[in-house]
């Protein structure tokens, strides 16, 4: 339990850092391949994710749903971006089980089939 407590406060140390540090909005884009002028707001907003990230039998919380619901309506490749990115692979996040989200969350419209570098959107 301490450990997730502790990993959870490394992300947001991390992210606090980058989001003061980086002021290139094409550094997030880059990590997917063309996931086109994200900025730093996708890694931000998904932080309610990043235990459903790390395990593929985490219950996926509520607000982590919502924020990837509307993350796909607004900016769907920005999704890829954030899971790809290296905030997200220094908080200990998997990019294959993180591609998994949308499904745990029942999302009807996510990409189903599209890739997200080398994962597939199940």
């Amino acid at each position: 339990m301490a450990s997730n407590y502790i990993s959870n406060i490394c992300f947001i140390a991390i992210l606090i850092y980058f989001l003061v540090t980086i002021n290139n909005n094409s550094f997030l884009p880059q990590t997917n391949a063309g996931g086109g002028n994200c900025g730093n707001a996708p890694a931000a907003s998904l932080v309610p994710c990043l235990g459903a990230a790390k395990n593929a039998n985490a219950k996926v919380p509520p607000i982590c749903c919502g924020k990837v619901g509307a993350l796909l309506k607004t900016s769907p490749k920005c999704l890829c971006a954030a899971i790809l990115s290296p905030i997200a692979k220094n908080a200990g996040a998997n990019p294959a089980i993180a591609v998994t989200i949308p499904k745990r969350c029942n999302i009807k419209n996510r990409p189903i089939g599209k890739k997200c570098g080398r994962y597939i959107v199940p």
